[in-house]
């Protein structure tokens, strides 16, 4: 662990290539506008892995009407007696969309295995079907891209102190957060079990080592786009007009409209 610390990249470097990897995935998201391109990214791995992060920093710069991020809920008492990829399927892209999955369909190979939400028999379903959906979406032409963001124990237990004691992340820990920290070896099992079904040639699984959250970004971002053939699309030519002049209007007295208040002017 100590030789993985000292390995980790100095920020500035970080984001250095950062920026330089969100240039071309402005490209890339006008590549998929322009050719009517169909991508889906699905972010799995441990709670706590950096998952989150790296989604954050994929969208920073993107249009939210081409890249939409889709974080499901807990399904609905409806959605339970619906087929198990249904209202994942509502979510999928449409032409010259990206979609990204804050977790996805594998809950099913994960959380609901381990914790029991759903029946062995629905598990074993699961494992048998996903491959053939999986096929199915590549074989229609979405481009689909799996990554499994992979962090060690003693990261993820420190990664969770620290979200205990910080407040703006005092959100992120969930009591099925800290469950996991007692389940360890059973997500072990489940993951282990969910890639020898699932990781097939159609649809690879990709694994991002993410104790280094900084090298974790960089390393998937920089492989989703090496992954996809895409071409930088020359943008439409624009000109700022001339502004006209004047015609005489006038803006309303500022006592007829509340303005926020100068909470800056305060500091």
């Amino acid at each position: 662990m100590a030789d993985q610390k000292a390995a980790e990249l100095p920020r500035r470097v970080y984001e250095k290539e950062l920026l330089r990897l969100q240039t071309e995935l402005v490209k890339l998201q006008e590549w998929v506008r322009a050719e009517g391109a169909r991508l889906v990214v699905v972010f799995e791995g441990r709670d706590a892995a950096g998952k989150g992060g790296a989604i954050k920093r994929v969208t920073q710069f993107l249009n939210p009407r081409v890249a939409r991020v889709a974080a499901l809920p807990k399904p609905t008492e409806r959605e339970r007696t619906q087929w198990y990829f249904q209202r994942y399927v509502e979510h999928l892209p449409a032409a010259g969309e990206m979609v990204l999955f804050d977790r996805s369909w594998y809950n099913r190979a994960g959380v609901e295995h381990v914790m029991g939400f759903c029946t062995q028999q629905e598990y074993q379903r699961f494992l048998r079907q996903c491959p053939i959906f999986e096929r199915m979406l590549v074989e229609d032409g979405i481009l689909l891209r799996k990554y499994w963001f992979s962090v060690s124990d003693t990261e993820q237990q420190e990664r969770f102190r620290r979200r205990l004691h910080d407040p703006v992340r005092r959100w992120k820990l969930s009591p099925m957060d800290l469950e996991s920290i007692t389940r360890w070896e059973a997500y072990s099992r489940a993951k282990d079990e969910m890639l020898v079904h699932t990781d097939v040639s159609e649809a690879p699984w990709y694994v991002v080592e993410s104790d280094d959250k900084r090298r974790a970004r960089l390393n998937m971002i920089a492989h989703l786009l090496d992954s996809v053939p895409y071409h930088e699309v020359k943008p439409p030519v624009l000109k700022l007009p001339e502004r006209p002049p004047p015609t005489g209007y006038e803006r309303p007295p500022r006592d007829l409209q509340t303005y926020v208040p100068d909470h800056a002017a305060s500091l």
